[in-house]
């Protein structure tokens, strides 16, 4: 049929399904097909620790893969209300089953982990995806040298690059960091993969590879501090590369310790939340669209500000690298949070700001 009779029989089609077009009646038949927006259909959730869960995805058909230690943004829909976050891969790249995994730990007040880890996110709900992305991961070849420092929920992205790439590291010494022996995270299997362990040598450790693990608990070690404990822990790890992800303080410590050490090409960190450079004053945040007003202070995401007053805030990876949370400034003065950078608008300037990374200076009006 010539493309032009195809193209009037769609329009023909799409008016007699106003106000929905065809691809909205294919979405409620195969929303995983190729060409729809991306989706992924929840396959199982499984408990890993108290307050944390792996959830298996079927991604559709666009899904176009990831590396390890990349990320993903999941959109949640929770009573009504989209909430996109940003969640690292811990599935092999190239399964045969097809399926990708995230592992969330509850945070306090986090509406989506907390909503995952209580299993509200049932098998067969479907979630709203974007392609992978992120640079915290290995190269190829990999380091002679390699150490992992994780913490808490920062293990995810480095499990990914475990489950994936351990057979290409020659020499690794991974230490972790957790509350508890029984809040350590995927502990069974990253002692399975170390270096005298009967299954040492099978799985994604196979070939040369020396994995050595620390397990540092604080309610038996007690608090872990990079600046004293490193040297003892790891003698050598001035001549390895390292990645870490963790709490801010632990980043905040491993990027001045590899800094005086003159060692910064180094270290790779990957950041949940931006580093808090300079506060400010603070201030009033007015959503002109809502009408609303709220006082914040200067330490505050704008983000975080509207949603604790209950105001619909896009928002996606809440730290500064997606962009999912773009608004536009109206008028007033914004802080940088990772930075300390004014960004001022006059009426009629109209700037587009991140609300993630950004708190009142003073006064703003946000087109919200």
């Amino acid at each position: 049929m010539p493309s032009r009779a195809l193209d009037g029989l769609r329009k023909l089609a799409g008016a007699l399904a106003s106000p929905l077009v065809p691809e909205d009646y294919l979405d409620l038949f195969d929303p995983l097909r190729s060409g729809a927006d991306l989706r992924g259909r929840v396959v199982s959730v499984t408990h890993e620790t108290p307050d944390a869960v792996t959830t298996t995805i079927r991604p559709g058909k666009g899904w176009r893969g990831h590396v390890p230690g990349q990320y993903i943004r999941i959109g949640v829909d929770i009573d009504g209300v989209r909430h996109w976050r940003a969640y690292s891969l811990t599935s092999r790249t190239h399964p045969a089953d097809g399926l990708i995994t995230i592992t969330t730990k509850a945070i306090p007040e986090g509406k989506v982990s907390n909503h995952l880890v209580a299993g509200l996110l049932t098998p067969g709900t479907l979630v709203h995806l974007d392609q992978a992305t992120g640079d915290f991961t290995l190269p190829t070849p990999a380091p002679a040298r390699t150490l992992f420092i994780t913490a808490g929920s920062g293990i995810t992205p480095v499990m990914g690059m475990l489950r994936n790439r351990l057979g290409d590291l020659a020499d690794v010494v991974h230490l972790h960091i957790s509350p508890t022996a029984a809040a350590s995270l995927f502990l069974t299997e990253r002692q399975s993969y170390a270096v005298g362990s009967p299954s040492a040598a099978s799985g994604p450790q196979a070939g040369p590879t020396a994995y050595r693990l620390l397990e540092r608990h604080d309610d038996t070690d007690g608090f872990t501090d990079l600046t004293r404990d490193l040297d003892a822990l790891v003698p050598d790890w001035r001549e390895r590369q390292a990645w870490v992800c963790g709490p801010t303080g632990l980043l905040d410590a491993a990027e001045l310790l590899w800094a005086t050490a003159g060692l910064t090409e180094a270290l790779h960190v990957e950041r949940f939340r931006p580093t808090i450079i300079e506060g400010g004053e603070g201030g009033e945040i007015t959503f002109l669209r809502s009408d609303i007003s709220v006082d914040a202070d200067g330490t505050t995401p704008i983000l975080d500000a509207g949603e604790d007053a209950g105001i619909l805030m896009p928002s996606g990876c809440r730290m500064g690298i997606c962009f999912g949370c773009v608004v536009t400034l109206r008028e007033g003065a914004v802080r940088d949070l990772r930075t300390g950078e004014l960004t001022i608008a006059e009426p009629g300037d109209d700037l587009t700001i991140q609300t993630c990374i950004n708190a009142v200076a003073g006064t703003c009006d946000i087109d919200l």
